[in-house]
């Protein structure tokens, strides 16, 4: 039996009174992942884009605003 087989059987035998629980607690670990995939991204973004932000155009772009 795989791990998503052995959580499915878990579930399938969860009381009643925990499975909102265990429904939040589902729903917390996805938006973990989300989160680090939007943090991640974020990272990579201004890894990119710094070389551009130190160029003085972009002081000289900036400084009337």
């Amino acid at each position: 039996m795989n791990r998503k087989e052995l959580l499915l059987n878990e579930i399938n035998r969860i009381p009643e009174p925990l499975i909102d629980e265990a429904l939040d607690f589902i729903r917390f670990l996805k938006s973990k992942i989300k989160n680090k995939k939007q943090k991640d991204t974020a990272i990579l973004s201004v890894t990119s884009l710094k070389k551009d932000w130190l160029k003085s155009e972009e002081n000289k772009a900036w400084e009337n605003l």
